[in-house]
């Protein structure tokens, strides 16, 4: 029930229709009886920086998610950082501290590896491969090498992007392997498409799967299907698989906790979303 006292918790981006995020989080916040609810708002690039600065001026704004195409941009758009974000070159939340100051994180790396390692795949020293180096391939790629990958690939259909992570991890973790400019999934042990290929009907493959190995884990962020395109692709070539809603899950507790909420565990919200497609 919204009353004048929920607070509101804004979902932007761009299109809203692949929105998963409010089918989890106010379910949760239903039955745990916290008064919130996560709302989506359709933003376009053009218009983003200030409705971003806007939205944080309503008295009853407690923070904002942040998915495709804003996580870069709002980098520069808010007062402080974590190093995390700063790494990724990208936020995808964003919270009003005390003293009035924007202050932003991001978890989606943090999400899509604690997935992969509670499906047992071993991470420290192996043979990676990120396909898009945007927002979320970007900390998707900051969170395997704090988990001591051996060698990360990086591949963007604008090279500058992959470049550009690229020096930023090499300055962060050197002593890491960081290779640029193929999307060649042979002999790599985790493979992620971090693209919006697969979001829409017709979409190329973010990379060539009759290359995967089948002793290769497949990763994937989108979620405009559980089983997208890719992942059905992968699974015939007798790959395991993450699913794009898993990283989502896994990354809701450090959100909750983020905006000073109730925390809860993967298990729980999946119990109690009410995801669609």
């Amino acid at each position: 029930m919204i009353s004048g006292k929920t607070r509101l918790i804004a979902h932007i981006g761009v299109p809203t229709e692949s929105f998963k995020a409010p089918m989890i989080y106010n379910p949760f916040f239903e039955a745990r009886g916290v008064d919130a609810v996560v709302v989506p708002m359709g933003c376009r690039a053009e218009d983003y920086p200030q409705f971003l600065k806007l939205t944080f001026r309503l008295t009853n704004i407690l923070g904002a998610l942040i998915t495709m195409p804003h996580k870069v941009t709002t980098v520069s758009l808010v007062d402080e950082v974590s190093t995390t974000a700063r790494i990724a070159g990208a936020c995808n939340a964003v919270r009003l501290a005390a003293d009035g100051r924007l202050v932003g994180d991001m978890f989606d790396g943090e999400g899509f590896v604690r997935g992969v390692l509670r499906k047992g795949v071993e991470l420290a020293g192996r043979r990676v491969l990120v396909v898009g180096s945007g927002g979320v391939g970007s900390a998707i790629a900051a969170s395997l090498a704090a988990r001591k990958v051996g060698r990360i690939g990086l591949f963007d259909a604008a090279p500058a992007m992959a470049e550009s992570l690229a020096a930023r991890l090499r300055a962060h973790y050197p002593a890491i392997e960081v290779a640029t400019g193929s999307n060649d999934p042979a002999d790599q042990d985790l493979v992620v498409n971090a693209t919006p290929l697969g979001m829409s009907a017709g979409d190329p493959m973010p990379f060539d799967v009759a290359r995967l190995s089948p002793s290769t884990f497949v990763g994937e962020v989108v979620m405009k299907s559980e089983t997208t395109q890719l992942l059905a692709a992968a699974k015939a070539r007798g790959c395991r698989v993450q699913i794009g809603l898993d990283m989502l899950f896994e990354q809701i507790p450090a959100y909750l906790e983020f905006f000073g909420l109730p925390s809860a565990t993967a298990e729980e919200l999946r119990s109690l979303a009410r995801i669609a497609y």
